[in-house]
């Protein structure tokens, strides 16, 4: 049994409530339920924006392929930015008023994104909008990691359930938009997103701050449940965790923690299956293979239903310090699994081939929901308590940097290699999985044996 969320109440165990009832009463309660449906209307504008943003760009503005790419390239690099710009606000002002900003910020953009019709008016606009889209991700962790506490891992894998379910919403939506197919319809799409953030905006404005109003206040109350963690880590895998082994000699900051840093540089390649899932199947399917294209869409609809419908329950695989450094290893395996389909797919003829790309694809999916919870919960746990908010913006930096490197390794350099692109490109995933799960063990200490924990200092 857990402790109720304020007043001491026993709660009933997990393992029986489905998706719709713990969406209703999230780890964190009413700030958590009401931050879940804003991040579901969010996510449904940014399904708007995926689906309808480059035809945008091409027949309402009248962009050319290229500038389209520079532009979209430019604001993806610009977006690392807003993780660490988040994170560190955050250690210095309450998380929900920063949040709201962060809204308002993108429905101006968009609004003016309407208005700008030359790239020299549209890039700043959009990298703008990316910039502030990657600040409200941090800043929704930051409110999860503060709100739900111990529980941060149910609260994570309800909000991916949550964002994936608006997401196909908003895809949904703007199907219809597209089909319209005229410049009055582009610019509804695009309104609608616009809208979706003023919306969330008056959500997060119902809520209250995780925590307290003060930041010291809620990082101490993370502290004591991070050393919990811990520890109760630590006597599952049976090895001692030595308490302050951490803060013994603190770094500065997250810039000059080398241990923390290693594990953002790691975590890097630990975010490559969302690459692989947006642009290296449907690539390799229309230029390598035999399939038919009309799979490239099943391979969407499969990746959002698993996410939806499994995620809570493969998140239990990722609470903790031993298990999220487990789910790690995890995730090697099944992306190695799933990099070896899409190396075999070139074989057989076009049905055989769509069955090995739709088993890629659920391999792929499964270790999405591998590390969407286990690196965050890493990226929690070995963070200093007190100064969490700026090691967590750091954090978010690896998502957008993969973002940004992702799509250009995988079609300049693992596809280019042909079937054995994809063998190296596993192996190599597989292998840094390795590295970053007994990395993490020993900062965290858990699971490594004392002489293989002497060899594999971080920091």
């Amino acid at each position: 049994m857990r402790r109720g969320e304020k007043g001491g109440k026993a709660r009933a165990p997990e393992g029986g409530r489905g998706l719709l009832a713990q969406l209703r009463n999230p780890p964190g309660g009413r700030n958590a339920r009401i931050m879940l449906l804003a991040l579901a209307v969010d996510r449904t504008g940014t399904g708007l924006w995926a689906a309808s943003s480059v035809l945008y760009l091409t027949f309402v503005t009248h962009l050319s392929a290229q500038r389209i790419g520079v532009l979209l390239g430019v604001a993806g690099v610009v977006g690392i930015a807003g993780s660490p710009l988040a994170g560190r606000l955050a250690g210095r002002f309450p998380v929900r008023p920063l949040l709201i900003g962060c809204h308002l910020l993108r429905l101006v953009t968009l609004g003016l994104v309407l208005v700008c019709t030359g790239f020299d008016a549209l890039l700043p606009v959009v990298a703008v909008t990316y910039l502030g889209d990657r600040a409200a991700k941090t800043l929704e962790m930051l409110f999860a990691t503060r709100a739900a506490g111990e529980r941060r891992a149910a609260y994570q894998a309800l909000s991916r359930s949550a964002a994936n379910a608006g997401y196909g919403v908003g895809a949904g939506i703007a199907a219809i938009g597209l089909a319209v197919g005229t410049t009055g319809a582009y610019r509804v799409l695009i309104l609608g997103n616009a809208l979706s953030f003023a919306v969330a905006a008056v959500l997060v404005w119902r809520t209250s701050e995780p925590g307290g109003s003060a930041v010291e206040a809620a990082g101490a109350g993370d502290a004591t449940r991070a050393g919990d963690a811990a520890r109760a880590g630590g006597a599952e895998s049976g090895a001692p965790v030595v308490a302050g082994e951490r803060d013994s000699v603190r770094p500065a900051g997250p810039w000059r923690d080398r241990g923390y840093l290693r594990f953002v540089l790691l975590d890097i390649p630990m975010n490559l299956d969302d690459s692989v899932l947006a642009v290296g199947l449907p690539l390799w399917l229309v230029n390598r293979t035999s399939a038919p294209h009309a799979l490239v869409p099943a391979f969407l609809v499969l990746n959002t239903v698993m996410v939806v419908v499994l995620q809570l329950s493969v998140s239990k695989r990722a609470e903790g310090p031993r298990r999220a450094t487990r789910a790690v290893l995890l995730y090697g395996v099944l992306m190695f699994a799933g990099c070896g389909f899409l190396a075999a797919a070139t074989r057989g003829g076009s049905w055989v081939a769509g069955a090995v790309l739709l088993a890629a694809a659920l391999l792929v999916t499964l270790a999405e929901l591998m590390r969407s919870v286990s690196s965050w919960e890493l990226a929690v746990l070995l963070a200093p308590p007190d100064a969490r908010a700026a090691y967590l913006g750091v954090a978010g930096m690896s998502q957008s940097i993969q973002k940004s490197a992702g799509p250009p390794l995988l079609t300049g350099v693992v596809m280019a290699a042909g079937p054995a692109g994809w063998l190296v490109l596993g192996a190599v995933v597989a292998g840094l999985a390795v590295v970053q799960r007994r990395a993490c063990a020993h900062r965290l200490g858990v699971g490594s044996p004392p002489a293989e924990a002497a060899a594999l200092t971080i920091g």
